[in-house]
Order: structure tokens, then sequence, then C-alpha cells
């Protein structure tokens, strides 16, 4: 066996040494992974897009009020993505012409030229500058230079891909980046009907199966690997009590897979299950006490009509 360099190297490593398997959704995200997931955005059943989607368009105006600051603000995008939905705050923000630059992040480079490239020909007029690499990376080198009030973007209830503990964690990094006047506007999908829920990643298009299956494509094409797609069925399941949705990989039978760059041999038995995704739901309850052991305040928060989903403003203790 091949010492790991990358870090997805060492992941999917562990992951598929470990019982359960298990490897992180990050990395079904490439070129590919990225089209696929604007694809489940516009999926009538991926209802998550088009809650926030209203709650922006309809509730535009008193958000952006939220973020003014009679000195300008930075506006910091965490995972940036394809910028539709964010779009519709930049253009409110140009339209009522206060003071900001815009800095998305993204460890995708392509979504990053995209979104830049789509920006300077729908609303030229916004300052961008874009920052490839990791949340907290980018966060830190920002703060290093600027000291203008800083409102930190998180939308698509990205939170929502990861455990509680981690989530803590996470929003904890984030509130460590940020100064008094500085506010935090994150997506969080509330709990509902599960049927709801099941359908939203259980599509009958099957675009969600090709989406987490693009995993393994990654593996296959990155690393050498042998993984016979049709050999996996996508597997989806939620637990109403904790709020938890999780995507599986399963096995249809007995296999053997070869990884070439790692000199890894991998055994998988009929049924058994490879973990790729989560999707935690939530309701007020949690997000008071996720915030609060985060040491964040909660400021105000703005929901579609069926309160489907919320947007929550935060700012740091």
């Amino acid at each position: 066996m091949q010492k790991p360099q990358t870090e997805f190297e060492k992941d999917v490593l562990k992951g598929l040494t470990d019982y359960p398997k298990h490897i992180p959704s990050k990395y079904i995200y490439d070129k590919k992974g990225d089209k696929l997931f604007q694809d489940i955005m516009v999926m009538p059943e991926y209802y998550l897009t088009n809650c926030e989607f209203d709650i922006l368009s309809q509730q535009k105006t008193k958000i952006c009020d939220s973020f003014f600051h009679e000195n300008g603000f930075d506006l910091i995008e965490l995972g940036a993505g394809d910028g539709k939905k964010t779009k519709i705050l930049l253009k409110e923000l140009i339209d009522s012409k206060f003071d900001f630059k815009y800095f998305p992040i993204d460890i995708s480079e392509n979504v990053l030229n995209e979104l830049e490239s789509t920006l300077r020909h729908e609303i030229p007029e916004v300052k961008i500058e874009p920052q490839q690499g990791t949340y907290f990376d980018m966060l830190a080198d920002l703060d290093k230079y600027r000291n203008r009030k800083k409102v930190i973007l998180f939308l698509g209830s990205n939170i929502g891909n990861l455990l509680h503990e981690n989530a803590i964690h996470f929003l904890k990094q984030i509130q460590e980046n940020m100064h008094k006047e500085d506010i935090l506007f994150m997506g969080f999908d509330q709990k509902k009907n599960p049927q709801t829920i099941l359908d939203a990643y259980n599509d009958e298009t099957k675009i969600t199966e090709s989406f987490n299956k693009n995993l393994l494509r990654r593996i296959n094409t990155e690393f050498e690997a042998n993984f016979n797609l049709e050999n996996f069925m996508h597997w989806e399941t939620y637990n109403p009590e904790t709020g938890t949705a999780l995507s599986f990989l399963v096995s249809k039978k007995d296999q053997n897979i070869r990884i070439e760059k790692l000199d890894l041999d991998v055994k998988f038995k009929a049924w058994e299950s490879l973990h790729v995704e989560i999707s935690q739901k939530y309701d007020d309850q949690v997000i008071k006490w996720i915030a609060k052991e985060a040491d964040l305040d909660i400021v105000d928060f703005f929901a579609d009509e069926k309160d489907f989903y919320r947007n929550y403003v935060f700012r740091s203790k």
C-alpha cells in the first residue's frame, strides 16, 4: 500500500478501510459533480432551492438593509457555487447604491471562473474578488487586511452536511473570524414531512443517484480504480427524530475493487454500504442551541411561506 499524499487520497484510504465505509461528500464535486448539483437544484422535488430563492426574492430589501454599514462592507460568500441566489442580493445592493465588495470563496476554480464571467456580463457594477481555497484559510486571510464590516454568506443549507458537533465547531471557527459589527447570514433547512425530505434526495430521474456516484467516478479517474457504478444502488434514509438524512451507495453483490494509485484492494460484501452524504434538518430549538454553543447570537431570521426553510442572521457574542 502506497503512502497517501493528498487529503483526497488520505480520506479515500481511511474511509474504504474503516467499518462501516464512508467518504466525505465534498469529494463528489468536480466539473461533472458541479453540473450535476446544479441539475439537482432545479428538480421539482428539491424544494430547498426554491424556498431560499423565494426568501431572498421577496425579502431582499430587508435582508440587504441588515447588511448596511455607513463605511461600507465586504460581502464574503462561503461556497459561492454558481451564485444564482446570491445575484438577487447583489442586484439589490447595486440598485440601492450600497458600498460593498464581493468575495466569493470556493474550493473549485471552475466554479469561481464561471461565476466571475457571468457576473461581469449580468451585473458588471459588482466589484468582485474571487478567493479559491478552503473557507477558513480564506476568511483568515481576508481578516488580515480588511477593516470594514464583514457580511458572511453561507447559503443552501450547506451547514446540514455536518453532524451537530461538527457544525458547532464549524460555526465557532467562523465566529472566531468575526468582529463585533460583522454578521453571518446562513440557511437552515427545517424539519418537515419526512416524505417531502426523502423525495428531495431520491428523485425518480436519478440525478441524485448519479451525483453521489460521481464520487466513484472520480476515484476511478484520479486513482485508477475499477468501480463498476452499476454494481451499486443509491439509498436514502431520514430519521425524523434527529432530523438526519443520510445517503448511501450500497453494493449489490460481493465484489473486489482495485485502486492502483493507492495500491489498495477493497472488498465489498453484498449489501454493504458506503456512506457518502448527510443532510441535517433543524428546528428553532436546535438552532438556538447550536448558536449558543458557538458563541453566536441570533439577530433575526427570514422564512418562506410554508416555513420549510429559514435564513438566520447571527452576530458574535
